[in-house]
């Protein structure tokens, strides 16, 4: 059949189309994966198979950074020279982290162990570096980043969101952490917890809808904490399973109380769970 003719060329003519589109506006997802990968190597030479000088590795990942930065509205140079610039202070706050770590996780034998092998400190990593790029105005890049990072380890966190210091996830899989969530410092996260919004309305898109959690919180597995007026006052402690969307106090203890019965094999009532 000729190809003018074939029902499907103008279906061919639009991907092509959008394609070249989205190639203009969208750093390569392959490049946004390998700069990730790389510059964790740069701050955590430990985890690299060969190590480079610093200062070799400092100018190779300036320019991947540069060309990530082009095909967005930035202006690609400086925005990677400010990025840079900031990145001590970022290693900084890293190392704050995994010693938050070692000083939590009984598990934990070594900062090495916790760079090398906790899926909680790559997704932390990521989203810190995500985050400064949102501070300088960077679109898209910075989401491409943490969703990659997402793909890796199952812990979600928004690059919009704002972190303190000496943050821990242990475990981590299933954890969100929502755009406008605001966390203090010393927080610590378990397995599967959501810090969501109350509702998902796009006319929202600009306001506060996901919670804030002071400093020195506890939050363990699979609580759920909803909504931007909802305030976790520090020092608090939120247990499993808990369902929360009002503010609580600091020194709060806040816990699912949970009963089972269970019947043997002479009773006849029907078993009943509780959870």
């Amino acid at each position: 059949m000729d190809n003018a003719h074939h029902p499907l060329t103008h279906f061919f003519e639009r991907l092509d189309a959008q394609s070249h589109s989205f190639q203009q506006l969208l750093p390569p997802t392959s490049m946004v994966q390998q700069f990730a990968q790389e510059i964790f190597d740069f701050l955590f030479p430990i985890h690299c198979e060969q190590p480079r000088r610093a200062s070799v590795k400092y100018a190779i990942l300036g320019d991947e950074l540069t060309r990530l930065l082009e095909p967005l509205d930035v202006e690609a140079a400086p925005t990677a020279d400010a990025f840079f610039h900031n990145l001590p202070a970022l290693h900084e706050k890293l190392l704050a982290d995994a010693e938050a770590t070692m000083a939590f996780d009984p598990a934990a034998t070594s900062l090495q162990e916790v760079i090398i092998t906790y899926p909680g400190f790559y997704a932390i990593t990521i989203y810190r570096i995500a985050h400064e790029l949102v501070k300088l105005g960077v679109p898209l890049l910075p989401r491409m980043l943490t969703e990659y990072a997402h793909g890796k380890t199952g812990i979600d966190i928004h690059p919009a969101a704002q972190i303190g210091d000496s943050f821990f996830i242990d475990h981590g899989t299933g954890i969100v952490i929502g755009a406008t969530t605001i966390l203090g410092n010393n927080v610590k996260l378990y397995q599967g917890v959501t810090l969501g919004a109350l509702q998902v309305d796009k006319s929202l898109a600009n306001t506060k809808r996901h919670p804030t959690i002071e400093d020195d919180v506890i939050i363990y597995a699979n609580a759920t904490i909803l909504g931007g007026d909802t305030v976790v006052g520090h020092h608090s402690i939120l247990g499993g399973n808990v369902w929360i969307t009002r503010s609580v106090p600091p020194y709060s203890r806040v816990y699912h109380e949970s009963k089972v019965s269970v019947r043997n094999k002479h009773d006849s009532e029907v078993i009943n769970f509780v959870i």
